[in-house]
């Protein structure tokens, strides 16, 4: 951090100056240095076009350029770098080159790198001091054709039996090492793109406060307010006006050939890419994003592809979303949640994250807090409050699995409502937040949707997905695609909303409900009331919600930002349990989704109808997704169909859906039957393990009382962390 911390210093002289050994020239800068005294040090592969690109940034930015190879090496060694290579083999020539780049220095210039650089610890230490490394992330084949265009032959480890491929796969691992932004190349970008792109990128880094975050509720639109960064809104969750926080200029859109190199990648390439985007690296450093995407999303994940799309019948795809540790979609973002979470952590406080849970999002923020490790477990702490009759069997058996350290789960003898409007009301209340932090040093914050971090990563499993699509050749980029999700909280259909805007072709988000319909009601008619209206239990629990949250961060998107409206609004739902929206901003809206509900005998009929004709079986909520997609979706295009969890979780209501008889009561036993009647997905063992070394534990069962739920909150505290003196 301390690197990233040295480029937030002011702008300190113009003038320039480079040395090297006994070699010594000067420049001065015709405008001031965009970076102050900083270089830009451009990075990447043989082939990357990093000479021709630096003079092209160098002239708009009227600084002086240097080629490490034609300005450094071989002014040093007298020589052409490919006789010093031909003279002294590889291994030798990384040394001396590593040695000719520690003895270089210079200020305010562009540095076009060698493409083998950075397989020098050493050296790039000392260049990075002073330097912003931006790193050209080119496509391998347009590397591979320019090099055998221009027949280059000093390439270190260029030799026989070792292809082209292999080099640049095998240096890959030092450029993500070392880069600080990453500049991401279109299959056929020229020179002068890139060389746009590298000044697009510095002035991201140099512009932080352009990537501040503010309120739904915010009159102001932030200005008024002390800046608030991605850092900051991880770990405060809600705004403390009651509001949501979103990214004040929206999201990043990238170009039509920039989806197209994601494309061949893997999820965790695409996922890494696409946060960097979002994620500014003053706020989380690249290095320590890649580290946390790959330990987020490994071998936890049942699935190499984590998030697979799969043919599912007629034009309808189904992306399987349930191989986390906790077979629902939720681990998507939560097992890399709680890192961001941890890393963004201010000094001396304890964390308390409260959670509210209709079912997956508790035994999933409990798996991904419980993954992390030394002084960021020991410095937070989780509760989880879940309706006690509100989940399947299973899924409180999860989350009752976790009962030591900093983690635990209380049911409560209510609805998902009442809990996570018990968590707004402790949020909002000044006497209880003030006496946490002052009497045991420790502050509430939130992993639900409603904290950006955790929507935010839900946001590449929609990109992901037509990617997919893309690659099998099902579709051709800009070929549009419509995505079903089943809709409880909005938070899966805001992050689709989202990879729409970030310039994924998704035609239209299809909301789909069970009878607790109310989203699918104010979609199709602009009204949201809660008057009168009651809670139904269903098959399909995680989507039992009545107030969806990710609502007020819908209109405000529609809305173009109007936080006044959207504050209207939402107090007057909380006020009155009732609000309407005016008749052009339906009419927005019903632009962007589609809503529509299904009965319980329909989602039992469309898992029924699926098994018979595939032998698939889907769960209790990728039923309803299949009914209302069914009924909404023309055909005209792809659908995909978000399958967020493994039918496992739900076997009750899967064996009543197959019409099974005779159900073993046992859910390891159940699972194990339902196993045999699939032939697809396959089985998730992580949960059978799980379930396994669980049994049945018993767990605390609170009232439906505010006060208690309080109590419960600083019981936590108290065994969870030291009393502050």
């Amino acid at each position: 951090m301390g690197l990233l911390n040295a480029s937030r210093l002011a702008v300190r002289a113009a003038r320039c100056r480079l040395s090297l050994l006994s070699t010594s020239k000067s420049w001065f800068c015709t405008k001031t240095a965009p970076m102050g005294d900083k270089n830009i040090l451009l990075m990447g592969p043989p082939g990357a076009g990093k000479t021709t690109v630096g003079k092209i940034v160098a002239h708009k930015l009227g600084l002086p350029v240097v080629d490490v190879d034609d300005d450094v090496l071989e002014a040093a060694w007298k020589m052409p770098v490919a006789a010093k290579l031909a003279a002294m083999g590889g291994k030798r020539f990384l040394e001396e080159e590593g040695q000719a780049l520690c003895n270089f220095s210079a200020s305010g210039c562009v540095v076009s790198l060698t493409g083998s650089n950075p397989l020098h610890d050493e050296a790039m230490q000392h260049v990075k001091q002073d330097g912003l490394v931006v790193y050209l992330d080119v496509d391998d084949e347009d590397i591979i054709q320019r090099l055998t265009r221009m027949k280059v032959n000093r390439i270190v480890g260029q030799e026989a039996g070792v292809s082209m491929r292999d080099i640049l796969l095998y240096r890959k691992q030092f450029y993500e090492k070392w880069l600080d932004v990453r500049v991401l190349c279109g299959t056929g970008d020229t020179v002068e793109e890139v060389a746009e792109r590298v000044l697009k990128a510095v002035r991201r880094y140099q512009n932080r406060d352009e990537e501040t975050f503010v309120s739904t509720r915010c009159d102001s639109a932030g200005r008024s307010n002390p800046k608030t960064y991605f850092s900051d809104v991880v770990v405060e969750g809600l705004a403390a006006d009651g509001g949501l926080y979103v990214p004040k200029n929206g999201f990043p859109k990238l170009d039509a050939r920039e989806w197209l190199r994601l494309a061949a990648m893997s999820y965790q390439e695409r996922a890494l890419v696409l946060l960097e985007k979002c994620i500014h690296p003053l706020d989380v450093s690249a290095l320590d994003l890649r580290t946390m995407i790959f330990k987020a999303y490994g071998s936890n994940f049942s699935s190499k592809a984590v998030a697979p799309v799969k043919h599912l019948i007629y034009n309808q795809y189904i992306q399987e979303l349930f191989h986390g540790p906790t077979a629902s979609f939720k681990d998507l973002a939560l097992q890399l949640m709680p890192q961001l979470f941890a890393y963004c952590l201010p000094p001396m406080c304890n964390y308390l994250v409260l959670v509210a849970t209709s079912g997956d999002t508790g035994s999933a923020v409990l798996s991904g807090f419980s993954r992390l490790s030394g002084v960021d477990r020991h410095r937070t702490g989780v509760l989880v409050f879940f309706p006690e009759e509100g989940v399947s069997e299973i899924q409180k058996l999860q989350m009752t699995s976790y009962s030591e350290g900093n983690a635990r789960a209380v049911s409560v003898l209510s609805d998902f409502d009442f809990c996570q409007r018990t968590i707004k009301r402790m949020f909002g209340e000044l006497g209880l937040t003030g006496h946490l932090a002052v009497e045991y040093g420790t502050v509430l914050s939130t992993a639900n949707s409603i904290n950006w971090a955790r929507l935010l990563p839900q946001v590449v499993y929609h990109s992901s997905a037509y990617l997919d699509l893309c690659r099998d050749g099902v579709i051709s980029f800009g070929e549009p695609v419509d995505v079903c999700i089943p809709t409880g909280n909005f938070g899966n259909a805001m992050s689709a909303v989202y990879a729409k805007q970030m310039g994924v072709p998704i035609r239209k988000v299809i909301c789909a409900s069970n009878h607790n319909c109310i989203v699918s009601d104010f979609i199709t008619t602009g009204e949201y009331d809660l008057r009168g209206r009651l809670l139904m239990q269903s098959h399909s629990p995680a989507i039992d919600i009545l107030k969806s949250s990710n609502l007020e961060r819908f209109i405000y998107h529609i809305s173009d930002g109007d936080s006044r409206l959207v504050k209207d609004l939402f107090t007057r739902l909380d006020g009155q349990q009732h609000f309407e929206v005016p008749e052009p901003l339906l009419g927005r809206m019903q632009q962007e989704v589609l809503a529509g509900w299904c009965s319980e005998d329909d989602c039992l009929a469309a898992i029924q109808n699926v098994h018979a004709q595939t032998g698939y079986v889907m769960d209790t909520h990728t039923g309803v997704a299949k009914a209302v997609a069914d009924r909404l979706q023309r055909g005209s295009c792809p659908v995909v169909l978000c399958s967020t969890a493994h039918y496992g979780k739900f076997a009750p209501a899967v064996f009543k859906a197959l019409q099974t008889p005779n159900i073993p009561e046992d859910p390891v036993e159940q699972l194990k039957e339902l196993e045999v009647a699939a032939s697809r997905p396959e089985t998730h063992g992580e949960m059978m393990r799980c379930l396994k070394e669980s049994g049945r534990r018993r767990h605390t069962v609170c009232p439906a009382d505010y006060s208690v739920l309080v109590e419960e909150v600083e019981s936590m505290i108290q065994d969870s962390f030291l009393k502050v003196m």
